[in-house]
């Protein structure tokens, strides 16, 4: 009694801590959740802000805005394309480190850039302009070599496999037909008819002179040799269907006599 107890006890015990557990990992998947969402609706609404200084306002701020824009564009975009590769081909997973690395970069620079649209001296951020726009450049341009260099391996990779499968297509079509051509019915090796007015015996190919054998024309019923063509047998006719029919196992009907 008392082990049935105890097993009861570690049941109950096992279930709650399978229930708090599993609710643990709900919140945080759903903490998850909201955070990524909240994040990417703060995203949206500064990319959206800055598109609209970029091409409303002009000057230096207006130059400041199309520089981030630039930049977390280009990184966003490099981003994805890493991750998604990463995922099928496992030698992008050096490429996306280095991205990693350039991310900080980019990072820093963003928040330098929001700092100068902040800064109430317009000279002084005029002045460091040039600077910003030369280390936007490299930047981006970093980011968008490992992109591109990834969408091009992914595309050869894809080539290669398309030229393969086309290969063993062409290949099991082949094994598909393996009947000979038609040659239309015809035998290309029959012997020509007699033209008119020749005679029916026909020519064959002969010994080693080339001579042809004359083989006779049986068709008229002369034998070789000489001999008489046999008597031709007489046609069968029917049976007249008012005779009685017998049959040879039957005996003869023989008359009565009387004594």
């Amino acid at each position: 009694m008392e082990a049935a107890i105890l097993i009861l006890a570690l049941l109950f015990v096992a279930f709650v801590a399978l229930g708090v557990y599993a609710t643990v990992k709900a919140v945080k998947a759903a903490k998850r959740g909201v955070d990524r969402t909240i994040t990417q609706a703060r995203r949206t609404v500064e990319d959206t802000t800055l598109r609209a200084k970029s091409y409303g306002q002009g000057g230096v701020g207006g130059e400041l805005a199309q520089l981030r824009l630039s930049l977390r564009t280009s990184m966003r975009a490099t981003q994805d394309a890493l991750e998604a590769g990463a995922a099928e081909d496992a030698s992008l997973k050096e490429s996306l480190e280095l991205f990693r690395r350039l991310r900080a970069h980019g990072h820093e620079l963003d928040e330098d850039l929001k700092r100068m649209e902040r800064d109430p001296d317009r000279a002084r951020v005029a002045a460091q302009l040039g600077d910003l726009r030369e280390r936007t450049e490299r930047v981006t341009h970093a980011a968008d070599s490992l992109r591109w260099a990834a969408r091009d391996r992914a595309r050869r990779f894809a080539d290669d496999d398309l030229a393969t499968l086309s290969a063993q297509i062409d290949i099991e079509a082949g094994a598909l037909r393996p009947w000979p051509e038609e040659s239309g019915g015809r035998d290309d090796f029959a012997w020509p008819e007699p033209a008119a007015g020749e005679s029916s015996e026909r020519s064959r190919p002969g010994g080693a002179d080339g001579a042809g054998v004359r083989e006779p024309d049986t068709a008229s019923g002369a034998r070789p040799g000489g001999d008489e063509p046999p008597a031709e047998r007489p046609a069968i006719t029917a049976r007249d269907p008012r005779l009685p029919h017998s049959y040879p196992w039957q005996k003869t009907t023989r008359p009565e006599t009387t004594n």
